[in-house]
This record gives C-alpha cells, structure tokens and sequence, in this order.
C-alpha cells in the first residue's frame, strides 16, 4: 500500500483524504453509470396526454444520446463530492471519539452524528452540484439539440431583457435559474443521504465488529480500514433500498428542474403545481423510472463508495487494519 518508509500514510491530512477520495468517487460513479441516469431523467420527464402513442419516446429514442449532458456533470461531479466528504468526515470527526478509543457511545447517538454529518455534507454538495444538474438534465431531456452548452448558453440570456417585455432580468435571474429546483433537490438528497448512510455505516460497524477488530477494544470504522470490496457491496444494498424509497422526490425534482420549456421564459415553478400535475397523470407516475433509479444506485453505490474507501485506505496506508489483524 502507499506508505512512507518511516510508517507514515501517504498522505497524512484527514481533510485532504476525504477531499481526493470524495473526488475519485463522485468522478468515477458519474461517468461509469451516466446512461442510466440519462434514461431515467427521460421516462420522468412530463408527457403529454393529449398526445398520440406514436409521438412518445420509443425505446431506441430513450436511448439515442445517452451521454448528453455529460460534460456539465464533469465539471461538478468531484468538486460536489469532494465537498460531502469534507463535511461529512469532518462532522464525524468532532462529534465521535477517534480511533482507539474506549470511550461508549450510544447507538443513537452515532446514528444522529451520522444522519447530521450526511445532511449537512448534502447541502454543502448540492451548493456545487444543483446547477450542472440543471444543464445536464435539460440536455438529458433533449432540449436544445442535447448539448450542454447551449442549455447553458440559454440560462446566461436570461441576464438580457425580453424583447418587447417589461420583464426585469439580470445576473440574480440567471443564479435563481441555475439553482431552479435546488430546495425539492436538498428535500430529496437529505433523506436519501440520511438512509444510505446510516445504513452503510452500520453495516461497516456491525462487519468492523465480527471480523476486524479483537475483542474487547472500541476504534473507529475508519481507522480499522474496511476493505474497499466490503464497502461497496453495503453501498449497493444501501443505496438501492435508499433510492427506491426516495423515488417520488426524484420525480418531483426531475420535473421541476425540466418545468422552464413550456412553461414560459422565467416563469415562477411551484413545486404544489408539480405535485398536483404529476397526480393527475395517475399514482403511478410518481414512481416512475424507479428501476433504472434503483439499478442506477445499486451499482452507484457500490462504484461510488467502494471506490471512496479505496481511496481512502490508499491514502491512508491502512495501518490500523494491519496492526490489528496481525499482518
């Protein structure tokens, strides 16, 4: 493993680790399972009732440009990642005890550190991460011909006056609609961060606890160095149960980034609107998508926080998993 000749990680700064793990994690999930991010982005987008069979998405039109949108996600995926981790690792790190230590905490009072540190990670992430999402799920969704570029180009005009309209616009225009659906975003991210966390920390404590760490002692998940195949197979099962009961929110979410096309150029969006129409199309919509959602995750999960925990046992040499299984 990269380790110092002296016994010393390779890189020593806890908040520099989580910052290269959390990049290496958000870059590697996103464009290994951006296809099917795409596709569901395009069965939760709105339908038209009115309109015949034939003129809905074909499968093979669901699929065509299925990296659309793409480049804008590259530009955000590390930085927003490497800002949850920040903020998650750095909330656990001064409301737990280090590793090593015997000092008892509570089973509930680790849940809450965990469900606080994955909430405010989550808003710390969706301040980077809301307006390439925006971009990329209008290019997903096919407006302006699938490029990125022009969806932003769109956003930017926003900061020039209609012609012949009275509308005022500007710069606080153009934030407002790079950051359109950034509440039903955060509304959505938070119980889904809270889920897959909780339970991916637990199950990595319950394994901690049976295989790596020798009776009676008490150290962190972090410091006894899960190994990188097992925390990706509890980032799966976390992050499919996670996404499958976060779906509505998704849908919700997807259909408010997507309202502007139709809707009129700077047109409030109210999210009691989006609810309400989403019913009218039958329980079932709200739900829809739901198994690209959850295959999405359920990979994701395991790419996304495997990948995290590679990282960081690389970074960080691994010693305690060393000393205390004896190698």
């Amino acid at each position: 493993m990269a380790q110092q000749p002296d016994g010393e990680p390779f890189v020593s700064s806890l908040w520099t680790r989580s910052l290269i793990s959390g990049a290496i994690a958000g870059l590697t999930v996103d464009c290994s399972l951006y296809p099917l991010d795409t596709i569901k982005t395009r069965l939760q987008k709105a339908r038209d009732p009115l309109a015949p069979a034939a003129a809905r998405l074909s499968l093979h039109q669901t699929i065509r440009g299925i990296y659309a949108g793409l480049p804008s996600v590259l530009f955000g995926s590390a930085p927003s990642a490497a800002s949850f981790f920040i903020v998650y690792d750095g909330v656990k790190r001064t409301l737990l005890p280090p590793g090593g230590s015997t000092q008892p905490q509570s089973r509930t009072h680790i849940i809450l550190t965990h469900s606080l540190a994955s909430s405010l990670g989550e808003i710390a992430a969706c301040a980077v991460r809301v307006p390439t999402e925006v971009i990329k799920q209008r290019a997903q969704a096919g407006l302006f011909g699938g490029s990125s570029l022009a969806a932003l180009k769109d956003i930017l005009s926003l900061r020039h006056a209609a012609p012949a309209s009275a509308t005022k616009r500007g710069y606080g225009q153009v934030v407002r609609e790079l950051y359109r659906g950034a509440g039903i975003t955060i509304a959505r991210e938070i119980p889904f961060t809270v889920l897959q966390f909780t339970m991916w920390e637990s199950m990595k404590e319950a394994y901690a606890k049976r295989y790596l760490r020798p009776a009676g002692t008490v150290s962190s998940v972090t410091e006894t160095q899960i190994p990188a195949s097992t925390s990706a197979m509890f980032g799966s099962v976390a992050g499919a149960i996670a996404a499958g009961l976060t779906t509505p929110l998704d849908v919700i979410k997807t259909r408010v980034m997507l309202a502007r096309r139709g809707d009129g150029a700077g047109a409030p969006v109210r999210v009691k609107e989006i609810v309400r129409g989403i019913a009218r199309e039958g329980p079932g919509a709200f739900w829809r998508g739901i198994t690209p959602r959850v295959t999405w995750i359920g990979i994701g999960g395991a790419v996304f926080l495997g990948s995290y925990q590679y990282a960081w046992n690389t970074l960080e040499g691994r010693r305690e998993y060393k000393r205390e299984a004896g190698i």
